[in-house]
């Protein structure tokens, strides 16, 4: 092993021995302008354990930190919290590798690695309640269903009262900052906020069944170790990120509207802009995000802290703008939730662009509680009233709610 990395020390008995993604900028359909790192850590008991391993590529920058502290065929066993193909890339290569004494995954883990790897290898099934015996110290298994693939589990170290929270409390973020305390909080907030919104959002109701189980452990937790981005060792930290989770779980609207619009000739763009500001001299608080420059991911992350949703579009062909249908189909599978909406849009003869938005809303659980405004070719002087009023009426019924 050539490569010069090192494992950091996170806790008494426990190393990060994981690696840095610079260059990643897309995570399935999700915008990872700051990179993001593959969490895997060493545990150095009298069982040696590697919990989690990297994404594939990532593997000899793995084992190079797991050498800087201990022969890697000293390894006794392997856990797998998670078997997402980052977490579990080179699973297969550091079993042949390290040659475990045993291999653990939760039941729907073991099932899943079968059906990725297709291989022969034993892997043992764990259960909530049950211990993994490191000899000296243990491992005590927390299955997180749908947290957020059916596999999920996360672990709790009793020696040195360390949580692996697999991707709970994770973000992506690439940095040679280990720890959330060496990095500032509003990066911190924004990553987090952002991997929430499009990670796990679909999820809140098993996150919050999750919340419940790892404040129901009945243990002190002081150091949270998650599979993407910084650890949390400060007791302050670790409530901050626990908190900020109840509170995106429980979805409770925000005095913000979100306004989303493609534009052809400009004359949704001006729409827009009317309803923005309408919604702004109401009091509220108005994002513009036009899809020319802005990502189907920020725009989730906007929607995660709102209380409505506008959708602005052209018709074209009969249908709304292809990057509209492409933001809607994957906010649709988020399916955020307590939101307001209402829509508006140009035409020049035809005009299905609202009827459809509308639909996409419908769809999602979404209230419309305004008519839309539709301008045929350039819109006059008039019709921008009428967004603004708009606007207007959707930042009022945001204050009423707050």
């Amino acid at each position: 092993m050539n490569q010069p990395f090192k494992a950091i020390k996170v806790s008494e008995n426990t190393y990060w021995v994981g690696a840095v993604d610079w260059g990643i900028r897309d995570f399935h359909g999700y915008a990872t302008k700051e990179g993001t790192t593959y969490n895997a850590y060493l545990v150095m008991a009298d069982k040696p354990a590697l919990i989690d391993t990297v994404k594939a590529p990532f593997y000899d920058e793995m084992m190079s930190r797991i050498s800087s502290i201990i022969d890697p065929c000293d390894i006794e066993i392997i856990v797998s919290n998670h078997s997402e193909m980052d977490h579990s890339g080179s699973l297969m290569k550091s079993i042949e590798a390290v040659k475990p004494d045993k291999v653990y995954a939760s039941t729907m883990g073991v099932k899943a690695l079968a059906e990725h790897f297709h291989h022969d290898k034993e892997i043992t099934a764990i259960k909530t309640g049950e211990k993994i015996d490191l000899g000296n110290m243990s491992l005590a298994a927390v299955e997180t269903r749908m947290v957020h693939w059916p596999d999920s589990m996360m672990t709790y170290l009793d020696a040195d009262k360390l949580l692996f929270s697999q991707d709970g409390f994770g973000m992506h973020l690439a940095s040679t900052e280990r720890f959330a305390d060496q990095l500032p909080e509003s990066l911190l907030y924004a990553e987090a906020a952002k991997y929430y919104a499009n990670i796990l959002l679909l999820y809140t109701k098993t996150i919050a069944q999750a919340l419940d189980k790892v404040t129901g452990l009945g243990v002190e937790i002081e150091c949270i170790c998650p599979d993407h981005g910084p650890v949390w060792r400060k007791p302050e930290q670790i409530k901050w990120i626990i908190g900020n989770y109840v509170k995106w779980a429980e979805q409770k609207p925000a005095s913000k509207a979100v306004i989303v619009y493609d534009t052809m000739w400009k004359t949704t763009q001006h729409m827009a802009d009317a309803v923005a500001d309408g919604v702004s001299q109401a009091g509220a608080i108005a994002r513009v995000l036009p899809l020319s420059s802005a990502h189907r991911s920020d725009i989730a992350t906007e929607i995660l802290e709102a209380g409505a949703l506008i959708l602005g579009s052209p018709t074209l062909n009969n249908q709304i703008f292809p990057s509209m249908a492409d933001v809607l189909t994957y906010l649709k599978g988020l399916k955020p939730q307590n939101l307001i909406g209402a829509v508006f849009g140009s035409f020049g003869w035809s005009g299905e662009s609202c009827k459809h938005l509308i639909e996409y809303l419908t769809d999602m659980g979404i209230e419309i509680v305004a008519e839309p405004v539709r301008s045929k070719y350039v819109a006059s002087d008039e019709l921008l009233v009428k967004c603004h009023e708009l606007g207007d009426l959707i930042g009022k019924k945001l204050l009423e709610n707050k």
